[in-house]
């Protein structure tokens, strides 16, 4: 777990190379249970928890969504999607660019950053003094959508909803790209 949660890999460069590759949305064409069906054949590396098929946790968090709000049929499909994004480890993508948790570049890395003591030393946008503040190339206060946040599957996803033109509304989109993201 701990080599997949390792972001030291995670850097402009780096994400400007998955922005191009794997914005094409050319690697994997499938209706929701076809990359439902996909997860039954992935365990997520960086969740010692949990050793289950992902399609078990996306039913397990659509049924629970159900549960506690009924009223919200768009939460119960966002619960059962959210981690569709992770059909990139089919594809060439390792799971450190797949899972995990998420942060955002350019800026000083946060304390909450799982290992983040040792996390960062081989990354080279650590060597780069526009970055290594708290607001980093940031205006301050630019809000979540003024951010570049690493790359994963919640990213991912969320721009393949835009790119689909989804009827999912903008709080379901939010919720999928920063649900790896701890402040």
């Amino acid at each position: 777990m701990r080599t997949t949660c390792l972001p030291k890999q995670i850097n402009f460069c780096v994400l400007a190379g998955r922005h191009q590759d794997w914005l094409k949305f050319d690697h994997f064409k499938a209706n929701i249970r076809e990359a439902l069906e996909k997860l039954n054949d992935l365990v997520d590396e960086s969740d010692p928890d949990l050793d289950l098929p992902n399609i078990v946790h996306a039913f397990q968090t659509a049924e629970r969504a159900r549960e506690e709000h009924p009223e919200l049929e768009w939460l119960h499909l966002t619960g059962l999607i959210h981690d569709l994004g992770k059909v990139m480890a089919f594809y060439g993508e390792p799971q450190w660019a797949v899972v995990g948790d998420t942060f955002p570049v350019g800026c000083q890395w946060g304390e909450s950053i799982v290992y983040r003591e040792d996390s960062f030393d081989e990354n080279v946008d650590g060597a780069n003094p526009k970055y290594n503040t708290k607001n980093g190339m940031y205006k301050p206060k630019c809000g979540l959508a003024g951010l570049t946040m690493s790359w994963g599957h919640d990213e991912f996803l969320y721009r393949v909803l835009v790119h689909n033109k989804s009827t999912l509304p903008e709080q379901a989109l939010q919720m999928i790209r920063y649900h790896s993201f701890y402040p």
